[in-house]
């Protein structure tokens, strides 16, 4: 599945439930390996981002099984039950699991070693191995702070505060579950809200957090214990069908039971911004998260600035709101996205090349982009340097495009959306993988 090609036309239609929350599926395996007692994992994301996890903690003594679609029951370790691995972990291409396995490695009495593919070993590490160190970690990285990652054992860690000058949900995790085994008190303040998801689910696995605003604190020294977790459908993988919907001609769909975490929902208040028809219905909780089916169909969209504040609330989701945009009357502008620079790919530079390739005007800046928006697509070639969700949102502009569009290097869209062009041809989009 290396290759997309869409065809173009078509809209939108019909009930779908996308796979699990990625990043709620991460945060799952991991705390339900360091929790006593057994813990079962519905909804489990089988991607091979969520499987690195998994496997990897299998691999330091970790009892997990697999008992059917999305269904996981972990025998808990707890906290000082983990095993020294015999090679290295290999996270794949996951960014979420590297950065928060740094903090649950720098508390364990053994050595050990993090890698990952070429586009992982390439992301920066240094803003969650330099915090990790004040607290007493050792992590070597490669000479530019990037894979692979040794993290020595046995240090002993002493809670800090911490001031974060990037929003970034990955950061504050790290640090939080590296403040399970450090002596005293570790508190971390936000500069914008990011995803809480692990905030939550301590909480949920019995660990008390401390939350005041944009500072989360944890006190070292507690138990985690077995919880069940119920994930809710991915509102990242949502997106693409919320922006699908949105700019598609005669599209209507349903999106079932849907994470609408407030830290997450920013790509739902974007699009209501330019002008998307958007319904959030049946909102209500599932494992401590809430939860919605979310109804959109077609809607003429208008550009927007997108405001500052809602930029750390959908970081994941701009690839497909530049596709909304490209599509909507007049200019859309973001700012203060420099987040999307390192993601998978350079969200911000690759995404400009394949609008440009697709007959769109845009202007990158340094911390955004500015995308003039109008007939939608022409038709054409577009590369998505491995990362899944610049293919899935190029997939999507074939709906409005006006000749096939070819995605090449699409295979990692199993890391997130293992079964993305089933359910997107199901929906009315007429895709061939090949």
């Amino acid at each position: 599945m290396n290759t997309f090609t869409v065809q173009p036309g078509g809209a939108l239609t019909g009930n779908a439930r996308v796979p699990g929350d990625k990043s709620i599926s991460h945060r799952a395996i991991m705390l339900g390996a360091l929790a006593e007692g057994e813990t079962r994992v519905s909804g489990f994301l089988e991607g091979a981002d969520c499987i690195a996890t998994l496997e990897a903690f299998r691999a330091m003594g970790v009892a997990i099984e697999r008992t059917g679609p999305g269904e996981v029951v972990i025998q808990g370790a707890g906290l000082h039950g983990l095993k020294a691995p015999a090679a290295a972990l290999d996270m794949g291409n996951s960014g979420t699991a590297m950065r928060l396995l740094c903090g649950v490695l720098a508390g364990q009495p053994f050595d050990s070693e993090l890698v990952g593919d070429e586009s992982l070993t390439g992301r920066p590490m240094r803003r969650v191995t330099e915090p990790l160190a004040r607290m007493g970690a050792t992590i070597e990285t490669s000479d530019d702070g990037t894979p692979p990652l040794r993290v020595r054992g046995g240090a002993a860690l002493k809670g800090t505060e911490h001031v974060l000058n990037v929003a970034s949900a990955q950061v504050k995790s790290a640090l939080l579950l590296a403040g399970l085994w450090a002596e005293g008190r570790t508190c971390v303040t936000e500069p914008a809200p990011t995803r809480d998801h692990t905030e939550r689910m301590l909480a949920g696995f019995g660990y008390a957090v401390e939350r005041d605003g944009p500072r989360a604190c944890v006190n070292g020294g507690g138990r985690l214990l077995a919880s069940p977790v119920d994930v809710p459908a991915d509102i990242s993988s949502a997106a693409f069908f919320l922006v699908g919907a949105s700019i598609a001609a005669g599209s209507r769909m349903r999106l079932e039971h849907v994470g609408i975490n407030p830290t997450r929902t920013g790509i739902i208040d974007i699009l209501r911004l330019m002008g998307a028809e958007i319904r959030v219905l049946d909102e209500r909780e599932a494992g401590g998260e809430p939860v919605a089916d979310i109804e959109v169909e077609a809607a003429a969209l208008r550009g927007i600035e997108i405001p500052t504040e809602l930029v750390p609330l959908a970081i994941d989701e701009f690839p497909a709101i530049f596709v909304a945009a490209a599509c909507a009357e007049g200019e859309t502008v973001l700012t203060g996205a420099e987040e999307l620079r390192v993601k998978e790919s350079d969200r911000i530079q690759v995404m400009a090349d394949g609008l440009s390739a697709l007959g769109v005007s845009c202007e990158v800046q340094p911390d955004g982009i500015r995308i003039r928006g109008g007939d939608g697509f022409t038709g054409g070639e577009v590369e998505s340097h491995d990362d899944h969700r610049i293919a899935m949102s190029f997939a999507m502009a074939g709906l409005r495009a006006s000749a096939p569009i070819t995605i090449r290097n699409c295979a990692n869209v199993a890391t997130s959306f293992p079964n993305f062009v089933e359910l997107a041809c199901a929906a009315g989009l007429d895709l061939e993988a090949a």
